[in-house]
C-alpha cells in the first residue's frame, strides 16, 4: 500500500484530474452533472484500468472515501470558480499535465509493488496516467483526444515511468523517486505545451524534392 505522503501526493494529482475533467465540461457546454461524471471519468479511469489489469480486488477507490470526497469538492469548486471568473489560457492543458504526471508515477509504483516486470511497469504506468484522459475527450465529443494530437503526452508519461522505475532500482525511497519522476512528466510535457516541441513526423523525414532522388 501506498505510504501517507504518497497517498497524499495521488490525492494531489487526482485532484488535478479532475479539474480537467470539469473544464473539459465547461468548454464542451455541459451541465453540473456532466461536470461531474467528467470529473470522476477523469480521475479514477486509469486507476481503474490499472487494477483491472493486475486483478486487484477490491477497486482502489470504492473504500477510499477521501479520494471519493476531494474528487468531489475539487469538481464542485472548479465549477462555482467558473461561474464567476474567466477560464484561463491553457489552464485545461497545465491541470491535465500535473494530473498526468502524479498519476503515471503512482502507476508505476502499484505495479512494482504488484510484482510486475519492468516493462510491464512502464506500460501500466503510461495507461494509468492516459486512461482518463482519453476517456475524459471522448465523452466530450473530442476526436482524436488528446493523446492522439500531441505526441508528447504519452512520451511524456512513458519517461515518466522509466524515470521511476530506474530510481526504484537505484534505491531511491518511493516519495522522492515519485516527485522526481512527477517532475520529469510535468516538465516534458509543459515544454511541449509552451515551446511548440513536437516529435519528428512521417512528413517532415521525407527528402526534399531535388534532393537525394533519381529524378
Amino acid at each position: 500500500m501506498m505510504g501517507a505522503m504518497l497517498h497524499v501526493l495521488y490525492l494531489f494529482g487526482v485532484a488535478a484530474f479532475a479539474a480537467s475533467g470539469v473544464l473539459a465540461a465547461y468548454r464542451a457546454n455541459m451541465d453540473p452533472f456532466g461536470g461531474l461524471v467528467l470529473a470522476f471519468a477523469a480521475s479514477i479511469s486509469g486507476g481503474t484500468l490499472r487494477d483491472l489489469i493486475l486483478d486487484r480486488r477490491p477497486l482502489y477507490w470504492t473504500h477510499d472515501w477521501v479520494l471519493l470526497t476531494v474528487i468531489i469538492c475539487v469538481g464542485v469548486g472548479t465549477m462555482i470558480y467558473l461561474r464567476f471568473w474567466q477560464l484561463p489560457h491553457k489552464s485545461l492543458l497545465v491541470v491535465d499535465a500535473v494530473g498526468l504526471s502524479v498519476v503515471t508515477v503512482i502507476g508505476a509504483r502499484a505495479a512494482i509493488e504488484a510484482g510486475a516486470t519492468p516493462l510491464a511497469v512502464i506500460i501500466l504506468a503510461v495507461l494509468t496516467g492516459v486512461a482518463g484522459e482519453v476517456i475524459r475527450d471522448v465523452l466530450c465529443g473530442e476526436f482524436p483526444p488528446l493523446l492522439l494530437r500531441e505526441d508528447v503526452y504519452a512520451i511524456a508519461a512513458l519517461a515518466g515511468g522509466c524515470c521511476y522505475l530506474l530510481l526504484h532500482h537505484l534505491g531511491v525511497g518511493p516519495t522522492p523517486a515519485a516527485v522526481v519522476s512527477a517532475g520529469v512528466v510535468f516538465a516534458l510535457r509543459m515544454g511541449a505545451v509552451y515551446l511548440g516541441l513536437h516529435l519528428p513526423r512521417p512528413q517532415h523525414l521525407r527528402p526534399r524534392p531535388g534532393r537525394g532522388g533519381t529524378g
